[in-house]
C-alpha cells in the first residue's frame, strides 16, 4: 500500500524524508527535555540497566543542551514539547516553572507542565495551565502513583476542559508498575470522557486494549514512541498484526520518537513506520497532521505550519 517513500535510514535523510512526503517537516510529541541534574539522573538510571528497562540502554543523544536543540532542528522537527515528569511529592511545580522558562526561550518548544497527586496538585496545574502550558505528561510507571487517586481527579477535569493533550505513559511496558495496563486509566476516562490523551508508546505491551480506547472515544489518541524499532528485536510480526488498526485509525496516531533517550537513530522510527506499508497519506497524517490539529486545538501554532 505504501506510495513509495523512501524510508530514511540515517538522520541526514530525515529531511528528504518529509520533504518528499510534501510537508513543511516534522512534529514529535514525545521528546524529554529536562533540568541539567535531572537530565544526568535519568541517564545514570538508564546506564545501570535499571528495574524498568531490564537491558543496556545506551542513550545515543547523550549530547549537551544545544546540541540536542539543534538536532531536531536540522532534521526539520518543527514543534516538540519538553516532557518532564515527577516520581514524588514537591517536584512537579518545579518542574512546570523550569519547563515554562524553557519554552519562553525556544519558540518551536510545547510550553509542557507534569503533576503528582498531593495536596497542592490542582493549584499549580491550574497556575500552569493560566500560564499557557499547552501539553502535559502522565508517567503512571515511573511515578508509581494511582490515576485514579482522588486528588488528580480535578486536574483531569481541568486539561479535559482546556483540551491540552496529556501524553500518558499508562502500559505497562517495558516492566508492569503497580497501577499500570488499561484498567487503572480506563476508569480515569470512564470518569472524563472528553479528556484529550495520547497514549505513549502505544499502550506497549497492551496494544490491544489502548488501541480499544482509542476507537471508543473521541479524544484519546496513541504515539509510536519505540513501537516496531529493531531496539525491542524483531517487530515485523507486531506490525503486520496492528497494521490495519492504525490504518483505520489514521486520524489518530501521532509521531513520537523519546528522543534523545533512545539507543537508535531517530530516522529508525520514522524507517519502522514506512515499514508498516500503510502509505504516504497516513505517513503525513501521523507525522505532521495529527499532531498539528491536537497542538492547534491546545493555543500552539508551529511558526511553519503553513
Amino acid at each position: 500500500m505504501s506510495d513509495g517513500v523512501n524510508a530514511p535510514r540515517a538522520d541526514g535523510d530525515v529531511v528528504t524524508f518529509w520533504h518528499d512526503l510534501g510537508l513543511p517537516g516534522l512534529i514529535d510529541v514525545h521528546v524529554h527535555f529536562m533540568p541539567p541534574r535531572l537530565t544526568e539522573a535519568v541517564w545514570r538510571y538508564f546506564d545501570g540497566a535499571g528495574p524498568l528497562t531490564g537491558r543496556e540502554w545506551p542513550i545515543r543523544y547523550r549530547w549537551p543542551e544545544q546540541q540536542r536543540l539543534h538536532h531536531l532542528r536540522t532534521m526539520g522537527v518543527r514543534a516538540f514539547p519538553a516532557l518532564l515528569y515527577a516520581h514524588k511529592p514537591h517536584m512537579a511545580e518545579s518542574l512546570n516553572a523550569w519547563a515554562a522558562a524553557f519554552a519562553h526561550e525556544h519558540a518551536d518548544v510545547v510550553p509542557t507542565l507534569t503533576f503528582f497527586p498531593e495536596a497542592s496538585v490542582s493549584a499549580y496545574v491550574d497556575k500552569a495551565l493560566r500560564d499557557g502550558a499547552q501539553i502535559a505528561k502522565a508517567h503512571v510507571q515511573v511515578g508509581g502513583y494511582d490515576p485514579r487517586d482522588e486528588r488528580l481527579d480535578d486536574v483531569w477535569a481541568m486539561l479535559s476542559d482546556a483540551r491540552v493533550p496529556v501524553v500518558a505513559h499508562v502500559g505497562s511496558g517495558p516492566a508492569p508498575g503497580a497501577f499500570t495496563g488499561p484498567e487503572p486509566f480506563g476508569e480515569v476516562l470512564a470518569r472524563h470522557p472528553q479528556l484529550t490523551v495520547v497514549v505513549a508508546h502505544m499502550g506497549m505491551p497492551e496494544y490491544d486494549s489502548f488501541l480499544d480506547m482509542a476507537e471508543r472515544y473521541d479524544n484519546v489518541h496513541v504515539d509510536t514512541t519505540m513501537c516496531f524499532t529493531d531496539s525491542f528485536g524483531e517487530q515485523s510480526a507486531l506490525g503486520r498484526e496492528l497494521a490495519p488498526r492504525l490504518l483505520a485509525l489514521r486520524e489518530k496516531v501521532l509521531l513520537g520518537a523519546d528522543f534523545p533517550n533512545i539507543p537508535h537513530p531517530y530516522a529508525h522510527q520514522l524507517e519502522v513506520l514506512v515499514r508498516l506499508g500503510l502509505g504516504d497519506d497516513w505517513l503525513r497524517d501521523v507525522v505532521w497532521r495529527n499532531p498539528l490539529r491536537l497542538l492547534r486545538r491546545a493555543g500552539f501554532e508551529p511558526a511553519t505550519a503553513g
